[in-house]
């Protein structure tokens, strides 16, 4: 019955769809006021398993439906790329359309046009059915628009097929046809023409699933056959009652259970053409007509006056009833006033549904920047809280934009988390770099690319953060039979405290590894101390760990010190960088000395390219 467009809502950036009413039935008049009044119902079913429609409108002409828009598939789609369909999942799926088949029913909206087609399917199996409405505004015409009705006419009741009117048992034939196609894989009742088909839906038994897949439970096909019965009255009274008859419909404890049966009088189920079936209703009627006839010449003539004093009252009852009923239905869906909910602080999307919720919709929206509201969030709505709105009227709304700019403040040494959320609802775009720190917690910022006091604009600036990944943990490669400038070189890049330890031995030259701590894999942070064992020729040798504490210099907002250390001992000279590591706070470091008999270490120490401190006199 119509086109429909992908699209996206710049206004509250989200994709739908957009269904526009076909060309050809555009200018007609009843067709124009049906697909506008239809829409209008739809736009009252707010359940998670229909569609929903944003909004209704008329633009050049053209008539048009906004609606979700679901990513996915249909369902004859998904039956024919999945079946067979597990039995729990085909019951799982029929539950979810039968909830939504029992809000529209709730609603006094009967589809009409229930068919795997109009029922979509996202990845994580939840249905929505679609096209509420669109069928009814169109139904006069179906009869005349044979390719119209040959795309539901698999699913269409046999009273549908007759030309009689629908009712809510004809959404649940509908739904027991939908039911049997995914048990079985394909409609009950095939043809070469529409018309064909419709005389098979009133004229032949619906053919038993468990023929076809005999693991199907007599329960389970027992849904099928009530709710396909071909008088209404023997279908299941309501939507709630099929769904609760599926719901146990696998429990073993119904394994026993018969097959289900029409009740005839004769126990015989009978098989009546279109025009037998044409001919009996024509008999009837004429009967009871001229029963009534006689009935009503007979009264007349025996209490004329009160006979029309009767009728009288009789009509005047009746149209005094309708008159109350259409006013009721005029002011419950036209003039019924509902009260404005609180969205403020709410996202554009929250409020939307707190709105579709009271039967209301989302007028215009403006954008202006706010300090005390964050980004993307309603700071307030016209007419505003409590205030009484007609139902489906439009409120407006005013979204914060953020502020416009701001003064930077100091966030070093705060959480990045929380400093980047707060920024970001006042509408700045964060970044941040991880580095490794020995000294910051993880996620700590450590530094900001805009200093405390410079303006920031939320149009085009981005705060950057270098913020703490914590402590690097360095794995220990095998340091076993190499010399001793290996590891050390190996410690000073890493930022290791180095302790050596040395032991005579007869297979492992003088200075190289014969064992280490941590053992070759394991792993240490920055600062941590290496421990190897040096092989030696038996000269005597012994080692001092001397404990250097080193002053931090914060003298022109520096933040940051580089400290390199030089020492002298039986493994190293003062020409020989022992250890270059980064300060932000007073430091003290372990140094290991090993010193022959007799010899005298020293070491220096450089801060920013400057010797602090120094000493000659280490002695073992």
């Amino acid at each position: 019955m119509a086109t429909v467009y992908l699209a996206h809502d710049m206004v509250l950036d989200r994709d739908v769809s957009i269904k526009l009413l076909r060309l050809d039935l555009r200018d007609d008049p009843k067709t124009k006021r049906r697909f506008h009044r239809e829409a209008l119902a739809a736009t009252q079913l707010n359940d998670p398993h229909i569609v929903g429609v944003y909004d209704v409108g008329e633009d050049n002409g053209l008539q048009y439906m906004v609606m979700q828009y679901v990513q996915g598939t249909d369902l004859k789609a998904f039956i024919k790329e999945h079946y067979p369909i597990p039995l729990p999942q085909v019951v799982d799926i029929m539950k979810q359309i039968l909830l939504a088949v029992e809000t529209a029913h709730a609603h006094g909206i009967i589809h009409r046009d229930l068919k795997p087609q109009n029922i979509l399917i996202d990845a994580n199996k939840n249905i929505k059915i679609t096209d509420f409405g669109i069928a009814v505004a169109t139904s006069q015409n179906s009869l005349t628009q044979t390719n119209t009705l040959m795309g539901s006419v698999h699913y269409l009741s046999p009273e549908q097929a007759r030309g009689s009117i629908a009712t809510k048992q004809s959404d649940i034939y509908s739904l027991g046809i939908i039911l049997y196609e995914m048990l079985v894989g394909s409609v009950p009742f095939e043809g070469e023409t529409a018309v064909s088909i419709a005389l098979k839906h009133f004229r032949e038994d619906i053919p038993s699933v468990r023929s076809t897949n005999p693991k199907i439970p007599q329960p389970l096909e027992n849904v099928v056959l009530k709710a396909t019965a071909k008088d209404p009255h023997e279908r299941y009274a309501n939507v709630k009652e099929m769904e609760k008859d599926l719901a146990t419909s696998l429990d073993p404890k119904r394994a026993n259970e018969a097959r289900w049966e029409v009740k005839c009088d004769d126990g015989k189920t009978k098989v009546l053409s279109a025009a037998e079936i044409s001919k009996q209703i024509r008999q009837a009627d004429a009967e009871h007509a001229a029963k009534q006839d006689e009935k009503d010449d007979q009264e007349t003539d025996q209490q004329p006056k009160k006979g029309h004093r009767h009728l009288w009252y009789w009509l005047s009852g009746l149209a005094a009833i309708l008159a109350i009923g259409a006013g009721i239905c005029t002011w419950w869906f036209m003039f019924r006033q509902v009260i404005v909910p609180d969205v403020e602080g709410k996202t554009p999307i929250q409020a939307e549904r707190l709105l579709n919720a009271q039967g209301l919709r989302v007028g215009n929206i403006t954008r202006v920047n706010s300090e005390q509201v964050a980004k993307n969030h309603v700071i307030d709505s016209t007419p505003g809280v409590s205030a009484k709105k007609r139902v489906n009227g439009s409120v407006d709304l005013e979204v914060s934009t953020g502020v416009k700019n701001m003064k930077m403040a100091d966030y070093v040494g705060d959480d990045y988390s929380s400093v980047a959320n707060s920024l970001r609802n006042k509408g700045f775009l964060v970044r941040q770099q991880k580095v490794y720190s020995d000294t910051a917690d993880p996620g700590t910022i450590m530094k900001q690319n805009f200093s405390k006091g410079k303006t920031v604009n939320t149009n085009g600036d981005t705060i950057t953060f270098r913020v703490s990944a914590g402590k690097q943990n360095i794995k220990i490669p095998d340091f076993r039979n190499q010399d001793v400038s290996v590891v050390q070189k190996f410690a000073n890049e890493h930022k290791l405290q180095l302790t050596t330890q040395e032991k005579k031995s007869k297979t492992v030259a003088t200075n190289h590894v014969i064992s280490q701590t941590p053992k070759t894999g394991g792993t240490l942070n920055h600062g941590d101390t290496l421990t190897v064992t040096l092989a030696n020729s038996g000269n005597q040798t012994k080692t001092t760990n001397i404990q250097i504490n080193i002053p931090f210099d914060g003298n022109g907002g520096q933040r940051e010190n580089r400290v390199q250390i030089y020492i002298r001992d039986a493994n190293h000279n003062l020409t020989m960088e022992y250890q270059d590591i980064t300060i932000n706070q007073e430091t003290t470091i372990n140094v290991p000395f090993t010193l022959k008999h007799g010899q005298m270490g020293a070491y220096r120490v450089v801060r920013n390219g400057r010797t602090i401190m120094s000493a000659t006199n280490i002695t073992g």
